[in-house]
């Protein structure tokens, strides 16, 4: 199949004008182009290492349960629709949730193993990233058992204790549980304090982490901090052997995981808007900085064009590298050599996008998973043929 007559967004420049063919799956000849530009522009598909959103899909309303195979599939749509071609998703591990609830270890492992059984044969490459609480000591024995079954494919370490790290402002806790939970200020300052209460000695959240620390290595699954806000907090994660900082929130933390060599990610949405919803660290400001280095679609993979967009003009390298943080650099991080951009040999996984910045269309590996008919009616024009 040929692509004719396409801007080509590479690794390392833009053709304005070009062709692509693709055979068996893989990018297999690229060329410049004479002909008349089309107006579409092709992108290496998005690799998101971090959506919250199939806990969602699966529990779209408090105590409303959905089937799996219902909320794994409208996912699937939405990402391929996004653009996204290879997306991790994230399931978390939650000491504060009860048996059955969502986030408890019985119900996420549930999840998990039904994800794994539920992801064959969909649209995206689907892989589970397991969000797991440092202070849940008890899940830990247990958790070795996903990996022995090959169940997970990254782990964060995360604690959402009040008073650190997402949460170290008290006060704008208090608001969002006020007005993301319909609370009273009385019925939130009680609930965050009984959290301060029963929160887990720091001896303890160290031995866990060793623990987890050592189980990931034996099992060659990738491990990422969550919310480092200190430049101790993001030292430890270093130590340990994280390889990517997500969502630091702080300038301090950031630089700091910089210097240990960690990969920054940060979420889409946050630089979409340009502002963090919880106040913590600017996306953009981050990237001004130069201690950005993955888009995640965090809560809406439909953020991550937008955010490209938002970042290339200040990009050292424009466009190219505002698309990296979405495609190479995830890729890179994670191991998938055989992904993240356009060059011959590689997956041919790549999206489409019309001059209204649009995704017309996303391919995985040469296979059309996503398409909103817009392209069938410039035939005439050769953008496509096979």
């Amino acid at each position: 199949m040929w692509f004719y007559n396409i801007k080509l967004v590479l690794a390392d420049r833009i053709i304005e004008n070009g062709n692509l063919r693709v055979e068996n799956g893989v990018i297999a000849e690229i060329e410049e182009s004479t002909g008349v530009p089309s107006g579409y522009t092709m992108l290496p598909g998005f690799i998101d290492i971090h959506g919250d959103m199939i806990e969602l899909e699966l529990e779209p309303r408090p105590r409303v349960d959905f089937p799996m195979e219902v909320a794994v599939g409208h996912l699937d749509a939405r990402l391929a629709a996004a653009g996204v071609t290879t997306a991790y998703a994230g399931v978390s591990f939650s000491r504060t949730a009860t048996d059955g609830e969502r986030r408890s270890f019985e119900h996420t492992s549930g999840i998990i193993r039904a994800l794994k059984q539920n992801i064959q044969g969909l649209r995206v490459d689907h892989r589970i990233h397991a969000r797991f609480d440092m202070t849940y000591t008890d899940a830990i024995a247990a958790l070795e058992g996903l990996f022995q079954s090959g169940a997970v494919d990254l782990v964060s370490v995360m604690d959402h204790t009040p008073g650190q790290g997402q949460y170290r402002n008290l006060e704008k806790l208090i608001a969002y549980r006020i007005k993301g939970q319909g609370l009273s200020e009385a019925e939130a300052r009680v609930s965050i304090q009984k959290r301060l209460d029963d929160a887990v000695p720091t001896e303890q959240i160290l031995a866990n982490l060793e623990q987890i620390s050592a189980l990931s290595k034996s099992y060659a699954v990738a491990m990422a901090s969550h919310d480092d806000d200190t430049v101790e907090k993001t030292n430890l994660m270093a130590d340990i052997g994280a390889v990517i900082s997500e969502f630091p929130v702080t300038i301090e933390a950031a630089e700091t995981a910089k210097s240990r060599g960690l990969m920054i990610a940060m979420g889409a949405p946050n630089a979409m808007r340009g502002m963090s919803y919880s106040g913590n660290l600017s996306a953009r400001e981050a990237h001004a900085a130069g201690l950005l280095d993955i888009l995640a679609a965090d809560y809406h993979p439909a953020a991550i064009l937008p955010a490209i967009r938002a970042l290339a003009p200040a990009d050292p390298e424009g466009l190219v590298g505002a698309v990296k943080l979405a495609s190479l650099n995830p890729a890179k991080a994670l191991g998938l050599m055989d992904r993240g951009e356009i060059a011959i040999g590689k997956r041919a996984d790549v999206s489409v996008i019309d001059s209204s910045d649009r995704v017309v269309q996303t391919l995985s590996q040469g296979a059309v998973i996503f398409s909103n008919g817009s392209m069938t009616a410039t035939s005439a024009k050769a953008t496509v043929a096979a």
